[in-house]
């Protein structure tokens, strides 16, 4: 089908004259101390750095993260309550032998604990015990919690990950990679409330104080989340989400040597990314773009937009450089269906295609009476007849 191309810019990425006469260059990627590692913006989901990111590695207590998520999306949905009273079993004692040495929320095998305080054991504390008790309260044991983790992780695309429980311990069948954790981290952001725990710099439970491992949580305060992970196998790991002037960057290093050097090296990423790239919310879902014709209906109009917010990341000081088309169906008949796709949206950078999404009718419409899609036919008729 014929299509009409409207040119369009957004009107928040207009810059000044001096702001584009100091357009940055954009050096080399640093050297990362890691055996793998990813940079992603959490809106555009563009990724700005990598290495061996879809290799598959020990994630250790990253595991974690996803035993979150799942939580989160089930309270999300109300099928469990921040309030519920778990009952420890003696699988997640913390005096469970699997668990010896390992990092706990020192939970007591018969006593009650609310979710919620569990959640905090899981997520601040990276308690075994706790992750445990919180997947036999969702699924009713850690195998099926298991299973449903990697469900979740095919959901979300994480096409390198395999989970065989909720704590991280080692298992030869138990692996994700840097870019699926980036994948994880953003889905978690998502759920703004759970998320938010990430942020807390230390959890007292049955009279005992645990700080929050992240130790970037003291030193960068645009660090809100995430989370830090170690096993022998896995080396010294750490994901990482940042927000500085709207911005928001997710960092995953895998494999470093010691704590202080995978805050390091997290560091390297978030300066680089934030110093040399700025984020452009280009679009807002459900917001107009552009009014087309429609033939045959109760209307003559319909309005197009976007479903989803639309982001770019862009090298800093190439604002002017960017170029939006709007693609629409030549001709729209009635009935227009709400939701219904109709055309695309296409932004560029310096002439390269970056962005492509559909082009959806944001309400509907119906067809009109016989003398309106009568005379529409006529209508239609003859022009294509001079076309």
């Amino acid at each position: 089908m014929f299509k009409q191309q409207f040119l369009a810019f957004a009107a928040s990425v207009l810059v000044s004259s001096a702001a584009l006469s100091q357009a940055n260059l954009i050096p080399a990627a640093p050297s990362v101390a890691a055996s793998a590692y990813l940079l992603m913006d959490a809106n555009s989901g563009q990724v700005l750095i990598e290495h061996n990111a879809d290799e598959r590695v020990p994630p250790a207590s990253l595991t974690k993260l996803m035993t979150s998520y799942v939580l989160s999306y089930e309270l999300e949905r109300g099928e469990v309550s921040n309030d519920d009273m778990v009952t420890i079993s003696k699988n997640a004692w913390a005096q469970n032998p699997i668990f010896n040495g390992s990092s706990l929320m020192w939970i007591e095998v018969g006593k009650q604990v609310a979710l919620h305080d569990l959640h905090k054991g899981v997520v601040i504390s990276s308690g075994n015990d706790a992750s445990v008790a919180v997947a036999e309260h969702v699924a009713g044991s850690e195998d099926a919690f298991a299973g449903i983790m990697n469900q979740h992780a095919g959901m979300l695309g994480m096409s390198n990950s395999h989970f065989m429980n909720s704590h991280g311990l080692p298992d030869p069948e138990h692996y994700t990679s840097a870019r699926d954790l980036a994948l994880l981290a953003k889905a978690i952001i998502g759920f703004p409330q759970e998320y938010a725990l990430y942020s807390e710099r230390e959890f007292i439970y049955n009279g005992i104080r645990q700080s929050n491992r992240n130790g970037l949580l003291w030193s960068d305060p645009s660090v809100d989340g995430l989370k830090t992970g170690h096993t022998a196998e896995a080396g010294y790991c750490l994901v990482t989400s940042a927000k500085r002037d709207g911005m928001r960057l997710i960092s995953v290093v895998m494999g470093a040597s010691g704590e202080r050097a995978r805050e390091r090296e997290t560091q390297k990423l978030l300066s680089y990314g934030f110093r040399y790239f700025e984020t452009h919310h280009l679009y807002a879902a459900g917001s107009e773009l552009t009014r087309s014709k429609v033939w045959k209906g109760d209307s003559d109009t319909v309005i197009l937009g976007v479903q989803k917010d639309v982001y770019m990341t862009i090298p800093r000081g190439k604002s002017e450089a960017l170029d939006a088309q709007l693609i629409v169906d030549e001709v729209l008949t009635a009935p227009i269906a709400a939701d219904e796709e109709y055309g695309e949206l296409v932004v560029s950078l310096d002439g390269a295609e970056k962005v492509r999404v559909p082009l959806v009718a944001l309400e509907a419409v119906e067809e009109g009476g016989i003398f309106k899609r009568l005379w529409d036919s006529i209508v239609l008729f003859f022009l294509n007849l001079v076309s």
